[in-house]
């Protein structure tokens, strides 16, 4: 029987540079996870990753898919290690459909430094043959919209953290086959609201895959400190901890019509992190598959 609510499946993160990351899959899955994405840091590691298919796989079994291959560094680069994220790029085009994945997502990059516009003839330059090489593999590019530190002006690794940069890209690449992972976590962290802007991006198509990842904004040090103190004012947190709600989310995606995943970024709550790092994911688990519906597809009586 066809289940609806795996039109939009929960899942989380697992580090593809880990030793040995079928068995973390084999140890969580039994918690309840629908999809994984396995992603690397700027680098591969040493990592094959079609090596690891076949024990990736096996792990994952029936019971869930892997959504998305990662490679999360600074592809516009010109150091040893930028120039290894370019080659990790290719190979995870290279391996995705292996893995059943039609995405592979992670920064864009920049130019070190330079603004957003200084930024995009090189940007053009590098993932024009790269979105050439995914379509041809049918894969999809998902470029996530985090900040990392960076602004309009300068910054060190990623163009895509802002509507007006996504614009400038797009214009430069109208492939069909390059969009955003978007999460609210770095919305909020820049003081926009996520929903509109999730209701705006909808229906352009351009929204390939959702990280799980919020944030908690205190408002009160905001209004006396400002965002430029010295007293922190936001905290990266796990759904279902953080400031979003999530029901409206996927509903949203529901309403426009997304299917694909919703998969948990962890590491980065300040509270339920180190021994309580799975707990909270679990609980972020649950609580995303509350706001789409639950756990169970209840067919319609005949």
């Amino acid at each position: 029987m066809n289940n609806p609510l795996l039109d939009i499946r929960i899942g989380t993160l697992v580090q593809g540079g880990i030793p040995d990351p079928a068995n973390y899959i084999r140890q969580i899955l039994p918690h309840g996870f629908e999809s994984f994405q396995l992603f690397f840091w700027q680098t591969l590691g040493g990592k094959d990753l079609t090596a690891l298919v076949p024990s990736v796989m096996d792990a994952v079994g029936d019971a869930a898919i892997i959504s998305s291959l990662g490679v999360f560094g600074n592809p516009l680069g010109d150091t040893d290690t930028d120039r290894e994220t370019l080659r990790a790029w290719e190979l995870a085009i290279d391996a995705a459909p292996l893995y059943g994945a039609k995405i592979v997502a992670g920064f864009t990059g920049r130019v070190r430094g330079k603004s957003i516009p200084d930024s995009i003839a090189r940007y053009k330059e590098v993932w024009g043959p790269l979105a050439k090489r995914a379509q041809d593999k049918g894969v999809r590019i998902a470029f996530e919209n985090c900040p990392m530190g960076g602004s309009w002006n300068s910054g060190d690794w990623n163009i895509a953290h802002n509507p007006q940069a996504w614009e400038l890209m797009f214009d430069a690449l109208p492939d069909e086959n390059i969009g955003i992972e978007w999460e609210p976590c770095h919305q909020l962290t820049q003081l926009i609201d996520p929903l509109p802007q999730l209701r705006e991006w909808l229906p352009t198509g351009k929204i390939f895959h959702i990280h799980g990842k919020d944030a908690t904004v205190l408002r009160d040090v905001v209004a006396k400190h400002g965002i430029t103190g010295g007293t922190p004012w936001v905290f990266h947190r796990t759904p279902g901890f953080g400031d979003t709600n999530w029901a409206d989310v996927i509903t949203d995606l529901r309403r426009f019509g997304y299917t694909g995943a919703i998969d948990i970024e962890g590491w980065h709550d300040p509270v339920y992190k180190n021994e309580l790092e799975v707990t909270g994911q679990v609980q972020g688990m649950r609580y995303l598959k509350a706001c789409r519906g639950g756990d169970v597809f209840v067919p319609n009586p005949a």
